[in-house]
């Protein structure tokens, strides 16, 4: 195939359930809004049913209504499998979902294909909007499928529509979590209960801490993008997004009924601004004077001694690497590098990058809150990642292997330190971002016997475009 993405999800709810949702073709505008209409033209439903499909956006869905045939069902397993095809000039686009029962539920697959000659074009226009918002859409599905809450544990989520805090709020929601959103403003289209703050004063939103009968856990995800010059007024703006929001939870949950059962405070492992070769764990100490980098080490040690003395009964300490997973800005970001040639080392490819899979990410997250069983996680700093760093050159060529054409998935043009200074003025953000090394390890999730699912990059990044 000429582009495909994988994905696949947990649900708290037996595959049957899902499936009277799933197998209905007619119902996926009401979880997927990349689709307008994928009505059956014949009942019963079944291979060689003709579909007729209307992708979103006004002027796509003109296009494709008044010059595509009709869409084809390929395969349908009842109850745990349905594929359609949809022919493109020269090629074709595939969408295939298959239901799996697992422990405690069922894992939802979805793969999203194109092939042929156009399929760039294709890709771009129906099969990536089709795939993204995977998390979101089945949080949607779940609830159609009839998903309720069934555990008494609440989260509050800061930040919940950034890219960690969608995909938390996805993962918690489809196991039967209610999840509550705290946002700056309301999404029509999001699928969980939202409430509106500043991220600075106390208001209605701080009823939300506390629900009878109820256990409630925050998840701080909340502060501006760190995708910004490093100038001091920038600087201060990283910092005190991050650092007032902070302290308007931690005066919220002393003012709760009761304590929180677990606060889980966002950090970063830039923390350690630029450490080099040195090897670093929980137990490491933090850079100081000339080698703290205010944009780094002066934010992150700001924003985590703004949760001290939370009223909670566990506070995990969060120091988050580069996340990797299909959607990640991060990743779509080095992939069109490489795919245009500008894969190469990174001012000399020998920086460190300590990185983490998202669903690992999730599971170290669910650990704190108590959810993964036979995982106890203790409290304090706790560093999210991979139990093996990769150098930046290496990084870049995996990432070429994957998405690059032709001869430049074996070289591509090396960006030295000076480009690297010259691009980030124009692109307005800070250098420092990647040229800047860590190599970071988790000594504490080592000790609680946590096992990676995506321990090295090479695999995780093959899982990540499989």
């Amino acid at each position: 195939m000429a582009w495909q993405r994988t994905q696949t999800h947990f649900f708290a709810l037996p595959a049957s359930e899902l499936w009277e949702v799933l197998g209905d073709p007619a119902r996926v505008p009401e979880w997927n809004h990349a689709v307008v209409l994928l009505e059956p033209l014949e009942a019963p439903v079944g291979p060689g049913t003709e579909l007729d499909w209307v992708p979103a956006g006004e002027v796509l869905g003109r296009i494709h209504s008044a010059t595509a045939p009709p869409a084809v069902i390929t395969r349908v397993d009842p109850g745990t499998r349905l594929s359609w095809r949809q022919k493109q000039p020269g090629g074709h686009l595939l969408v295939d979902w298959s239901l799996r029962e697992v422990s405690g539920g069922t894992e939802l697959t979805q793969r999203v294909s194109v092939a042929g000659a156009a399929s760039a074009v294709f890709a771009r226009t129906a099969a990536a909007p089709l795939a993204n918002d995977f998390a979101q859409n089945c949080a949607r599905l779940y609830t159609l499928a009839g998903g309720e809450v069934n555990e008494k544990l609440r989260i509050v989520i800061a930040g919940g529509h950034g890219f960690l805090g969608s995909r938390a709020a996805a993962d918690l929601h489809c196991r039967g979590h209610e999840v509550i959103i705290l946002t700056r403003t309301i999404r029509a289209t999001s699928p969980y209960q939202q409430v509106l703050w500043d991220g600075r004063a106390q208001g209605p939103w701080s009823n939300s801490l506390y629900r009878a009968g109820f256990n409630t856990a925050v998840l701080n995800l909340a502060g501006e993008l760190v995708d910004l010059p490093p100038t001091p007024a920038n600087i201060a703006l990283l910092r005190d997004s991050r650092v007032n929001s902070t302290l308007a939870l931690v005066d919220a949950a002393a003012a709760a009924p009761e304590p929180l059962v677990a606060f889980l405070q966002s950090s970063t492992t830039a923390i350690f601004s630029d450490a080099g070769d040195e090897r670093l764990s929980e137990h490491s100490e933090l850079p100081t004077g000339t080698k703290a980098l205010a944009q780094m080490t002066g934010v992150a040690t700001a924003w985590e001694a703004a949760v001290s003395g939370v009223r909670a009964a566990h506070l995990h300490i969060l120091r988050t690497s580069l996340v990797f997973e299909q959607e990640s800005p991060l990743l779509s970001r080095l992939s069109l590098l490489a795919s245009v040639g500008l894969g190469g080392p990174v001012a000399g490819g020998t920086a460190w990058v300590s990185w983490i899979h998202l669903a690992d990410w999730l599971r170290i997250v669910r650990g704190c809150l108590g959810l993964e069983e036979s995982l106890t996680i203790p409290d304090g700093v706790l560093h999210l990642a991979a139990p093996h760093p990769v150098r930046n050159a290496d990084m870049m060529a995996a990432v070429r292997s994957q998405v690059a054409p032709g001869p430049l998935r074996r070289f591509s043009l090396p960006t030295p330190a000076p480009l690297v200074a010259v691009g980030a003025v124009v692109l307005r953000t800070d250098p420092a971002l990647g040229t800047t090394s860590r190599h970071v390890s988790s000594a504490v999730l080592a000790d609680a016997g946590f096992v990676f699912e995506h321990p090295d990059f090479d695999t995780a990044l093959g899982a990540i475009f499989g």
